[in-house]
């Protein structure tokens, strides 16, 4: 595995381009699949692109909030001492690598937002403590917990199923999460999950030799406050600046309606709550409003990658949907399916789709009439359908730079400093799944 993780690691780095180059390369090949799979014209395409290009501005106004809320909660004196405390239990390069992808599998598995947030912070609290360690596994690894998103508590094609009314109610009716998330054959592809990717990532550190380690230092988070020239007479707009009560009273009314929700929902985690979660903390651990909005013009620096990409994102999943050419692709997996190979086929077609769509609900939409039809003519049980499409939502994540915008935001490294290893995770996770599906 060191061998061949060295060898996949170069050729990413070779030829890899910067995902915002990746996006643009991936915009031309659909524009060109969708003119010669398709009935659209280059004019269509044209149209379909630049109609899409804003579809996904309000996910992304969400994942900027996640981002910068999550990264000022993070930096806060509160956070950093208790993910420095977590990061003392790594003691080598190993248990490091180990101990990351754990805590990020499970974060990723109680909510996406929270994990992909919560795993790069705490891989980069860990680099401090255990210098030796290889900083690009480290966040690979962190960014690897992605993986089993779609199979846990925030997976948004379960929990869309399993409400009244959903769009496919008429097809499906409504399916309990006791058929998706918690069935068998799902609980036993995320416990191979936790289990295999872990070890997967330990056996794929870098020889000493080969080690990319960073310098403690350069991975500090300094808070910046301007310092105000002392003055005789302190002013109200000081007093409010440095008001610890307002702090509080803000984070009081945040976390007296967190209660009301919870108590109303349920364990109802979606990423408008994890953001006001983060938000609220942030608030009351950073102390006073002007500590508090430091932070915030501090963690909005990386939050660049993601504003001016996702939208290129929205204009190919535009073209994919309006065009028909994700339907083209669903359909010629449907066509070589038999009731035995269905789910198989489900998954590593929502796979493919994924690469271009990278939204659980947006490929839902666009691939639930297809696969629900086909699934009722082969007589393949609808929840496994769906669950076939969710992993395979997630699977390919591990080599698409759309999601790993965060994390690496976050670390400082550019995607081809991960996608070398992320590769061996995608082909091991692919297995798994497959086995998952098939046999169970």
């Amino acid at each position: 595995m060191k061998v061949l993780s060295k060898w996949s690691n170069t050729i990413m780095e070779r030829y890899l381009p910067d995902p915002y180059v990746f996006v643009t390369i991936l915009t031309l090949l659909v524009f060109a699949l969708g003119v010669g799979l398709t009935d659209s014209s280059p004019l269509d395409m044209v149209v379909h692109w630049g109609d899409g290009f804003w579809g996904l501005l309000s996910f992304t106004m969400q994942m900027v909030v996640v981002l910068v809320a999550g990264y000022v909660l993070a930096i806060s004196p509160v956070f950093k001492k208790l993910l420095s405390t977590l990061a003392n239990l790594a003691k080598s390069p190993g248990s490091a690598i180990l101990l990351v992808s754990f805590v990020s599998l499970l974060a990723c598995w109680i909510n996406w937002g929270f994990g992909l947030v919560i795993g790069a912070l705490f891989a980069k609290e860990i680099a401090k403590k255990v210098t030796t360690v290889d900083y690009r596994l480290l966040i690979a690894g962190a960014y690897s917990g992605f993986i089993i998103w779609h199979g846990g508590l925030a997976g948004s094609i379960p929990l869309s199923i399993a409400t009244a009314d959903h769009p496919f109610a008429g097809i499906m009716g409504v399916v309990p999460t006791s058929e998706t998330i918690f069935s068998t054959y799902n609980i036993i592809i995320v416990i191979a999950l936790i289990i295999t990717v872990p070890l997967l990532n330990r056996l794929m550190m870098p020889k000493p030799a080969d080690t990319f380690s960073i310098d403690p230092k350069l991975l500090e988070d300094e808070v910046e406050v301007e310092v105000e020239e002392i003055k005789d007479k302190i002013t109200p707009a000081d007093r409010l600046e440095n008001s610890v009560l307002l702090s509080m009273l803000i984070g009081a009314l945040g976390l007296v309606y967190l209660v009301q929700h919870f108590a109303t929902n349920g364990f109802d985690l979606n990423l408008n709550i994890v953001n006001l979660i983060f938000f609220i903390l942030g608030i009351i651990f950073h102390g006073t409003p002007k500590q508090f909005l430091a932070a915030i013009a501090t963690a909005v620096k990386t939050a660049g990658g993601i504003i001016f990409q996702f939208p290129f994102y929205a204009g190919i999943m535009g073209m994919m949907v309006t065009s028909g050419l994700a339907g083209v692709m669903s359909e010629w997996f449907v066509s070589i399916s038999t009731v035995a190979t269905f789910p198989l086929f489900a998954f590593y077609s929502a796979g493919l789709v994924n690469f271009f769509v990278p939204s659980g609900g947006g490929q839902w939409a666009v691939q639930a009439p297809i696969m629900l039809d086909a699934a009722q003519s082969l007589g393949v049980s609808y929840s496994k359908t769906a669950m076939a499409i969710a992993w395979g939502d997630a699977w390919t994540n591990m080599i698409q730079p759309f999601w790993a915008l965060p994390a690496l935001a976050i670390a400082g490294l550019r995607a081809k400093d991960i996608m070398g290893y992320c590769v061996f995770v995608l082909l091991l996770s692919g297995v798994v799944i497959s086995i998952g599906l098939f046999f169970f």
